[in-house]
């Protein structure tokens, strides 16, 4: 039976090398986040207040698009990073930070929620959860140019949103996968242990932690 698993987790946690280690275990097909040409960013970079609302609504278009991409895709499928996390997460911290106004913030909700209603939910979510320490060696390590300067309070403001979220996250099973302690890229077992919690969470087992 086709399955659909969304990986959802803050930046340089390992969304993308779980979604490939995935898919090279179990011949699943890997749905990544992919470059967009935006084009409000360049506006939205020189003004963020005046055009936060319109960068994120495009980016909410583009995500859905893909979406329905996903769900008409005839193998079982491995997303990284979700619909929810965009409006979850990074307009939330937008609107938090008074740059999207209240009206805005408003409109964008209304469309986000009236949106996942109609669209099928994974079948489950993986948040891989870490610490801001995690996430700085983790980015560093992959070398990224232009992640070398993302701000550790920033990280911080989106773990916060990221806890919020998957707390009170009801529209399909979550596993939440403690990425501090579970090195998954380095350590063969850590792996495995994952693999298999996904496995019996698809199965619908009710109780699935970590010891």
């Amino acid at each position: 039976m086709k399955k659909f698993v969304a990986i959802a987790g803050n930046i340089g946690v390992g969304k993308s090398t779980l979604v490939e280690m995935m898919c090279a275990r179990w011949g699943w097909h890997p749905f990544v986040e992919g470059v967009v040409d935006n084009p409000y960013l360049a506006d939205f970079y020189a003004d963020m207040r005046a055009w936060a609302f319109h960068s994120q609504i495009f980016f909410l278009s583009q995500r859905l698009r893909d979406l329905r991409r996903l769900m008409a895709h005839e193998q079982s499928v491995v997303q990284d990073r979700t619909v929810y996390e965009d409006a979850e997460i990074f307009a939330k911290n937008l609107h938090r930070q008074q740059l999207i106004n209240a009206r805005d913030w408003k409109s964008y909700s209304e469309l986000y929620q009236a949106l996942t209603q109609l669209l099928p939910p994974p079948d489950l979510v993986v948040y891989l959860q870490a610490s801001v320490p995690t996430l700085r060696q983790r980015i560093a390590q992959r070398g990224r140019e232009y992640e070398k300067n993302i701000a550790p309070d920033y990280l911080a403001r989106l773990n916060e949103l990221y806890e919020e979220w998957i707390g009170g996250f009801t529209l399909c099973p979550a596993l939440i996968v403690p990425a501090d302690r579970l090195d998954f890229v380095g350590n063969h077992q850590h792996l495995e242990l994952i693999l298999q919690k996904i496995q019996d969470k698809l199965r619908g087992e009710q109780l699935v932690l970590f010891d």
